[in-house]
């Protein structure tokens, strides 16, 4: 597939917010639900994170693995400010180690099946997962599209970290990481947020506050706050580019 212009992402987004498939993500209820149900496709996922909503696969009961498709926009929304990111000492020791390569698209497909298996999340391990085969799908055709961006950590060129997420103007919406190493995701999170910065993004959309991510700087701030910045944002869209390694300011 021929790789797509900064016009042609520029287009597509346009497409999304031409209509709104969804209620306003303000209707959202008290657990940020703003619908059940719809299609799970590039198009619907697109024209949700133009509004200011996320798909989030959830288990239908405890006593099967069917899921429902839930959309969400929860409030208050999480966010990292490039201008809030805390990088703790002990972290930046270990980054300037050279122990990491850091990479941006090189291994999508791998990052996210690494995000749907086995992992360890805030020093738990999770063995459920929402990343269904039909979300890596569609995540996966929107990376060709130049719309979900993935940023990978190597240790002796064996991926032991990373993230992915979609590039929605000048905002980045975080999906999922994983680590199979002691801080290889908090690694990518944080070459992640400095190379947001100097490519012109305003922030990193967390979703949900982790203590992951507090430790790093992110905030909770009222939704509608979020969806003044996600309009704003569509309409300056920023170039995702690429990393080329720990060049970051540490």
């Amino acid at each position: 597939m021929a790789k797509r212009t900064k016009s042609d992402i520029d287009n597509i987004w346009q497409e999304a917010l031409s209509e709104s498939i969804f209620p306003s993500g303000c209707t959202a209820n008290d657990f940020g639900v703003v619908a059940v149900g719809g299609k799970l496709t590039p198009y619907w996922v697109l024209n949700a994170y133009a509004h200011g909503i996320f798909p989030w696969p959830l288990d239908l009961d405890e006593d099967t693995d069917e899921k429902v498709l839930g959309w969400f926009c929860p409030d208050p929304r999480n966010v990292l400010l490039p201008t809030d990111l805390h990088i703790p000492r002990r972290l930046k020791r270990k980054m300037r180690s050279g122990r990491f390569r850091v990479t941006s698209d090189q291994s999508f497909d791998a990052v996210i099946t690494e995000c749907s298996g086995p992992r360890v999340i805030d020093g738990e391990l999770e063995t459920g997962t929402w990343i269904t085969s039909e979300m890596k799908s569609v995540y996966a055709e929107l990376h060709e599209n130049g719309l979900a961006h993935s940023i990978e950590v190597w240790q002796e060129d064996v991926l032991v970290g990373g993230l992915y997420g979609i590039a929605v103007g000048s905002i980045f919406c975080g999906e999922s990481m994983f680590h199979h190493v002691s801080d290889a995701s908090r690694v990518a999170l944080c070459v992640l947020v400095q190379h947001l910065e100097s490519w012109g993004y305003a922030l990193l959309d967390v979703q949900q506050a982790t203590p992951h991510c507090s430790v790093l700087g992110a905030k909770d701030i009222p939704r509608a706050t979020y969806l003044n910045l996600l309009e704003t944002g569509l309409e300056v869209p920023a170039v995702f580019g690429l990393v080329g390694g720990l060049d970051i300011d540490i």
